[in-house]
């Protein structure tokens, strides 16, 4: 080997940076340099006796040269190093800084620029073959960072053995040979300020088991999907003319195994069970209470560290998808609730990630979030925004989610949310509207359904902000629907009322219909409903026990006749007589029991009826598919008609919410004829007294209430009777 060229030279300060552990350019010291007709090798490694690089052509030794810096020229071509500790012990590994970068020239254009539609595929923690050696490439987003270190059980979780390469504008990456599927790992963060954190990956794809914190590899390719059939016709079954009826699911409480520690069902075990409820109910979609990784179980998932990993709590990330696979091969959707309107501040998170207020506004009146002590995100970077929405393809993409229910809108909407004059930032127009939020939440929605056809987008938004489920380019969010709170707040408020005081609230159970079509509207009996001393379903309403069933069966009646789309929470289908607590199950003993039961085939039926019946789903958001018949404050009465496209039969809603009977109740109908009474919420199947119309009545009467028909009605006590023109 010609020896004549001087040897690459690390000098003191550099070899103090790497044994202290502040290297922030490792690759431009360690690795391969050319030398002479062979290669001059620098290696860092603490706690070695000795070490050599083995070659094709034999062993050289490579001498210590200061610390743990070793250092000497070996034959060019490939080598692996030989490493031998002082109890003697050798092993054989490749060398992490003989690999060239992983991130290309345009993933780091893209990145930088915060438009790269599958920024996942690029960031975070992958198993691959990189120049023929297979291990695991890592990649992560920290511009503020002297150094990043990839650390974990194989390196004794030493910041100083992976220092990561920068490159870009702020991106750390390395390729580390020989790690795969398991390797439990975090980033050693040196921040801006010289101090040393240890961070989860921000865009991992697993995690472990809280309360451990670090991320853990997983390897997402490859899964075998079957749900062809379900892809292909999604489109039509999450249109707004589709019956699109939701349960909404917490998955660590809807069944727990006590057989077995009382421990919640894995993915694969709801793949079975809940699958097989939920269409046995009659729902059309699974809405899962958030899945990404979190740290706090009294959180319910809604305050999330990691965004791009499903919960280890009910199984690994394949495993999660064959839930979603099972539901699709059931006829059944997924929609996820997503949560990117604030984050927790854990020191193992997003908060403060490289020192500074990277993903989170620096100033507190905009970047914290005084209801739950969170963060919130700094939705005018560029790069956070790419993070969030490549979040939001990401669920869409790997995991064939039809769908995501955005929680906390309203809060990302304003600046003003919930603060008090002075605790907020105004507009850059004085105002109080979050342009930087509103135009992220536009750009999500244009990618989700860009990229992914057929999807639907839910806004859980509390307020009167126009147009939230118009499209982008007619003004609007972009939403494909909203969750009309509004009706769910005016309508629990009349049924908590004993019913001799509702004539004087009426306009309760109305008003909704008053903007109805404004919005694409879900009508949500959600978590929220049953929690924080709010009680159950049940037990809202007014009366002895066979009244509180009666209203809750009628409230169902209700809802179900009314325009918009359907969200029911778990256990208030069977009327959970306890409000819900998310450190157990549900009350399935009670659901065993008849009046639970009779409210449980209600719903059954209401669900079959509603997706049987076009009238009852096509116009759930056009007011041409609703008109009142009649209401009577005084009889706390109300009629009305519901009508599909031409050629579907009508259907009319009756209501009456007293316990009063009233026989011969005569209303008018649509058209002559026969109509059959399709549900009497009264009926003894459903836990009620029997009262009712045989099956159908005839309307042979004289013209009322504005239409060219009417038929006498006998209208049980707290019920809701719907009928379907016969012919």
């Amino acid at each position: 080997m010609d020896k004549s060229k001087n040897p690459p030279h690390v000098s003191p300060e550099d070899q103090a940076l790497l044994a202290q552990g502040r290297c922030s350019q490792p690759f431009s010291i360690l690795g391969p340099r050319p030398f002479g007709d062979g290669q001059w090798l620098t290696v860092y490694h603490p706690d070695l006796a000795a070490l050599s690089a083995v070659g094709p052509d034999g062993e050289t030794d490579l001498p210590r040269v200061a610390g743990d810096l070793f250092a000497g020229p070996i034959p060019a071509g490939p080598y692996q190093l030989k490493a031998r500790s002082g109890g003697g012990v050798e092993w054989t590994f490749d060398d992490p800084y003989r690999f060239a970068p992983v991130l290309g020239e345009m993933d780091l254009h893209l990145l930088a620029e915060g438009t790269h539609k599958r920024l996942w595929q690029v960031l975070g923690a992958h198993v691959t073959t990189h120049q023929g050696v297979a291990g695991t490439r890592f990649a992560v987003w920290a511009p503020n960072a002297r150094r990043v270190s990839v650390v974990g059980q194989f390196n004794g979780w030493d910041g100083r053995r992976h220092p990561m390469r920068r490159v870009g504008q702020g991106f750390w990456e390395i390729f580390l040979p020989d790690l795969g599927e398991g390797t439990l790992y975090k980033y050693e963060v040196l921040d801006a300020h010289g101090g040393v954190m240890l961070k989860a990956d921000p865009v991992g794809f697993g995690s472990q088991h809280p309360p451990e914190k670090a991320s853990v590899v997983r390897d997402i390719t490859g899964y075998g999907w079957k749900d062809a059939e379900w892809m292909a016709r999604r489109a039509r079954a999450q249109d707004r003319r589709a019956p699109i009826s939701i349960y909404e699911v917490h998955p660590g409480s809807w069944r727990r195994k006590y057989d077995d520690g009382g421990r919640p069902l894995s993915y694969q075990e709801m793949a079975r069970d809940l699958v097989a409820y939920a269409k046995d109910m009659g729902f059309t979609h699974l809405e899962l209470m958030p899945v990404s990784e979190f740290p706090f179980d009294g959180s319910w998932g809604y305050q999330p560290v990691g965004l791009y990993a499903p919960t280890i709590r009910f199984g690994p990330p394949h495993e999660f998808r064959d839930l979603v696979d099972a539901a699709h091969q059931a006829g059944l959707g997924v929609l996820l609730d997503w949560v990117p309107g604030h984050f927790p501040t854990d020191a193992h998170g997003l908060a403060r990630f490289d020192g500074t207020e990277l993903y989170e506004h620096a100033d507190p009146r905009e970047g914290f979030h005084q209801d739950w002590n969170t963060l919130i995100y700094n939705y005018g970077r560029t790069e956070v925004q790419n993070f969030l929405t490549a979040n939001a393809v990401y669920w869409l993409d790997e995991y064939h989610i039809d769908g995501l229910r955005v929680d906390a809108v309203a809060s990302m909407l304003y600046r003003d949310y919930s603060r008090k004059a002075g605790e907020w930032v105004p507009n850059k127009d004085g105002g109080r509207e979050n342009y930087e939020a509103i135009a992220f939440l536009q750009n999500m929605n244009i990618e989700a359904y860009g990229e992914q056809p057929g999807i639907m987008t839910v806004a859980e938004e509390s307020t009167s902000f126009p147009k939230v489920s118009a499209p982008v380019d007619a003004g609007g969010l972009g939403f494909g629907f909203k969750w009309n709170m509004g009706w769910m707040n005016d309508t629990l408020r009349y049924m908590s009322r004993d019913p001799v005081h509702r004539r004087y609230h009426h306009d309760l159970m109305s008003f909704g219909l008053m903007y109805a079509f404004s919005e694409n509207f879900i009508l949500p009996i959600s978590h929220d409903e049953v929690v924080h001393g709010k009680g159950s379903l049940l037990h809202k309403m007014p009366g002895d026990e066979w009244q509180q069933f009666a209203n809750l069966r009628a409230y169902y009646g209700f809802m179900w006749g009314h325009p918009g789309k359907k969200l029911l929470f778990m256990g208030c289908e069977f009327g959970q007589p306890e409000e819900w607590n998310h450190n157990g199950e549900l009350n399935w003993h009670a659901a065993s029991q008849p009046m639970h039961q009779g409210v449980q085939a209600l719903v059954r039926d209401l669900n079959g009826l509603y997706r049987d019946t076009p009238a009852l789903h096509v116009k759930d958001a056009e007011p041409e598919g609703f008109q009142w018949i009649a209401t009577d404050p005084a009889q706390s009465t109300y009629v009305w008609v519901r009508r599909g496209d031409a050629g579907d039969s009508p259907v009319v809603v009756v209501c009456n919410f007293t316990p009063v009977p009233r026989p011969g109740f005569r209303i008018g109908v649509p058209q002559a004829g026969r109509w059959r009474e399709a549900v009497n919420t009264d009926a003894t199947a459903y836990g009620g007294s029997g009262m009712g119309n045989l099956g159908g009545v005839v309307a042979d009467g004289e013209p009322q209430d504005g239409q060219p028909a009417s038929m006498a009605v006998t209208l049980p006590p707290l019920s809701v009777v719907i009928f379907v023109a016969a012919g």
